[in-house]
C-alpha cells in the first residue's frame, strides 16, 4: 500500500469513526444539552447524558443550584441516571460534568429565576381603542366648482396615515379635526399637519377646499378615530394587577394598520353565535358587550403580541381562579394540552388541543408553536380555530404556556400560538433572560 493510499484509509476510518460516534444515542444527547439554562425559582430540570460511567459533578455556587438536593460542591454520579438540579434562589451557577473525575464533559450556565405566577383567563372581552391621533382611512372626493379630488391626497396624505396634530393641536378625535379644517378654511390658510407613517413623522402642509353646496371647508379624507371588538382575555397578574389579551396586535379594519394607542378600555362580552371555520375561509364568534359601564380594565398598550393594561380584579366567569405557574419558551414541548375559550354565552370552557411543533425561538416572535384542536366538542361547534378565539390561553402540564394566535386558512383545525413569556414581557412582567438568549 503506497504512503498516498494509506493516508486516505486513515482519512476515511476517522471521518467513519467520527459519523458512527454521532449516531451514537448518548453523544447525540449530550450534544442537544445546551450550554445555557433557565430554572424557576423552586424547581427542577434534568440532565440526561444516558452514559453507563461514574462521574463528578461539581456546581459553582450551591446557594444558587444544588445536585440532587445535597449541599456539597462536588458529588460522585453515575451518568446512567439523570443528574438533576435544583434551584435554590435566584442567581446564576455553573454545573459541570468531568468523567471519571477528571475528563470535562459537559458544562451548562444555569440562571434561576423568579418564578411566575398568573391567573389564566378564557373570557369573552370586549375592546375599545381610541387612537393616539386620527387614522386615514380612504380619500373622498371633494366637488369644488366643476372639479372633484381630494385635497388631502394632493398634497401628499396617504392612506394608513396617523394625523397627530394640526396647526400644532394634538388631535385627540375627528370633531376636533373637522373644526381646526373648517377654521383653516375660513382663513384662507393651509394646515400644518405632522402625521405618523411607518412610525416615521412627517410635516406635511394641506389646503382646505369649500365643497360645493356647503359652508363647511374639506380636505376630502375617510378618517377614523376609533376601534372596536370582541377577543379573549389571555392572563391577569393579581400581584401587579396587569392583564394580556389577544395574543395579537389590533390593527384598523380598512388600511390593516397597527393602531396606535391613546387610550381604551375592555368590558365584559358574551357570544350570540359562531361561523363555523371551513377550509379557505375561517370562521368567527360573533359576540355582544355586556355591562359597558362596567369597565374591567384599561388598555395601555397595543403591540404585536396583544393588547395589555390594569385591571383591579379578575372578571367573572373564570373556569380556573386560582394562579398557575407559568412555562418558560425552552419549557414549551410537543404533546397533549389544553385551551380556555368560549364559544356559547360567557361560560369558559376547556378543550383539548395538541402542540405539534414547538420553534426553538431566542428572541420573541408571534408564532411559537403550532398547536392542532382534537377536540371533538370545539370541531362540531367551531370547526376549529376561529376569529375572536385569539388570546385563549393553553395550559399544558398545569402551567399556562401560550396563548392562541392565528388560524391555517387552509385547515381551520390548526393554528399558531405565541409563548406566554413573551406576552408577559410585553406587558412589563420580566423574566430573566439568559446569556444564550443574550447573544446575538
Amino acid at each position: 500500500m503506497t504512503k498516498y493510499r494509506f493516508k486516505q484509509f486513515v482519512g476515511l476510518f476517522i471521518a467513519m469513526s467520527f459519523l458512527v460516534i454521532w449516531w451514537f444515542t448518548p453523544i447525540r444527547q449530550l450534544a442537544s444539552i445546551p450550554a445555557n439554562m433557565r430554572i424557576l425559582e423552586g424547581q427542577s430540570a434534568a440532565i440526561d447524558l444516558g452514559l453507563p460511567v461514574t462521574a463528578t459533578v461539581t456546581t459553582s455556587n450551591v446557594q444558587v443550584a444544588t445536585v440532587h438536593g445535597t449541599q456539597q460542591s462536588k458529588v460522585a454520579f453515575n451518568l446512567k441516571q439523570p443528574i438533576l438540579i435544583d434551584s435554590v434562589s435566584q442567581g446564576q451557577a455553573d454545573v459541570k460534568v468531568n468523567l471519571f473525575g477528571l475528563i470535562p464533559l459537559k458544562s451548562v450556565h444555569v440562571d434561576v429565576v423568579p418564578e411566575l405566577e398568573v391567573i389564566p383567563g378564557g373570557q369573552s372581552i370586549g375592546v375599545k381603542l381610541t387612537s393616539d391621533g386620527i387614522m386615514v382611512v380612504g380619500y373622498n372626493q371633494v366637488t369644488v366648482g366643476e372639479q372633484r379630488y381630494s385635497p388631502g391626497e394632493k398634497d401628499g396624505i396617504k392612506i394608513g396615515d396617523v394625523i397627530t396634530a394640526i396647526d400644532g393641536i394634538k388631535i385627540k378625535s375627528s370633531e376636533q379635526a373637522a373644526a381646526l379644517i373648517n377654521k383653516a378654511g375660513k382663513d384662507n390658510r393651509d394646515l400644518e399637519m405632522k402625521v405618523m407613517r411607518s412610525k416615521q413623522q412627517i410635516a406635511l402642509r394641506v389646503r382646505p377646499v369649500k365643497e360645493k353646496g356647503t359652508d363647511m371647508y374639506r380636505i376630502g379624507l375617510y378618517i377614523r378615530d376609533r376601534a372596536a371588538g370582541v377577543g379573549t382575555l389571555t392572563f391577569y397578574d393579581p400581584k401587579n394587577r396587569i392583564f394580556g389579551a389577544l395574543g395579537h396586535v389590533i390593527t384598523d379594519v380598512d388600511t390593516g394598520q397597527p393602531i396606535r394607542v391613546s387610550d381604551g378600555e375592555i368590558v365584559h362580552s358574551s357570544v350570540t353565535s359562531i361561523d363555523k371555520g371551513e377550509s379557505g375561509q375561517p370562521g368567527e364568534k360573533r359576540g355582544i358587550f355586556v355591562d359597558e359601564d362596567r369597565v374591567l380594565g384599561s388598555i395601555t398598550k397595543n403591540s404585536d403580541f396583544g393588547v395589555f393594561g390594569k385591571m383591579n380584579k379578575m372578571p367573572e366567569n373564570a373556569r380556573i381562579t386560582k394562579v398557575l405557574p407559568i412555562a418558560l419558551a425552552e419549557q414549551v414541548k410537543e404533546g397533549p394540552a389544553k385551551i380556555l375559550t368560549v364559544v356559547e354565552g360567557q361560560k369558559v370552557e376547556e378543550f383539548d388541543i395538541q402542540i405539534t411543533n414547538v420553534m426553538k425561538q431566542k428572541f420573541p416572535a408571534i408564532k411559537s408553536m403550532v398547536i392542532k384542536v382534537t377536540d371533538p366538542r370545539l370541531l362540531e361547534k367551531t370547526g376549529g380555530i376561529i376569529q375572536g378565539m385569539s388570546g385563549s390561553p393553553i395550559i399544558q402540564d398545569g402551567k399556562l404556556v401560550g396563548a392562541v394566535t392565528h388560524v391555517f386558512v387552509n385547515d381551520p383545525t390548526q393554528g399558531y400560538g405565541v409563548f406566554i413569556e413573551w406576552m408577559l414581557n410585553e406587558a412589563g412582567i420580566q423574566t430573566k433572560t439568559s446569556s444564550l438568549m443574550k447573544a446575538s
